[in-house]
């Protein structure tokens, strides 16, 4: 299913919520809007690492953020093995892995479309909806 969100695409894998396409976009749509900041929807993790990580970035408060090593540490492995789980995340937004970001701050990438640019204005939103300033503002970004 494509997503729409900050007049970008986001592909998010259906199979995997078990609730309805409409449901989903109605969800969406209000953490665009700044209405919601979890989401209340039943999700499939995978088995494996990529399920390990999407499982520790579910754990990662709204408008907060954690680096990869940050995520390796917890899970006994490499930042990079990290950055391959985010990159392999069949449901960005709904798992956030935009909340993931590089030791320094920076933004190291983002599988869905339009990659950092997506992810800093959802780390953006976060910021502003909490009243905290943007993670990131100063440093450069890498893709």
């Amino acid at each position: 299913m494509n997503i729409t969100i900050f007049g970008t695409t986001v592909e998010i894998d259906e199979g995997l919520i078990a609730e309805s396409p409409t449901v989903v976009r109605e969800q969406i749509r209000e953490y665009e809007r700044g209405d919601r900041q979890t989401f209340d929807l039943t999700v499939t993790i995978p088995e494996g690492v990529t399920g390990e990580v999407m499982i520790a970035m579910t754990d990662i408060p709204y408008g907060e953020t954690r680096t990869y090593g940050e995520i390796a540490d917890q899970l006994d492995t490499s930042p990079i093995a990290i950055g391959q789980a985010c990159a392999r995340n069949p449901i960005p937004l709904i798992v956030p892995c935009h909340r993931i970001v590089g030791s320094d701050g920076g933004l190291r990438g983002y599988s869905a479309a339009d990659g950092v640019a997506t992810k800093r204005q959802l780390l953006n939103l976060e910021a502003r909806e909490r009243g905290t300033e943007p993670v990131q503002t100063r440093l450069p970004t890498l893709e």
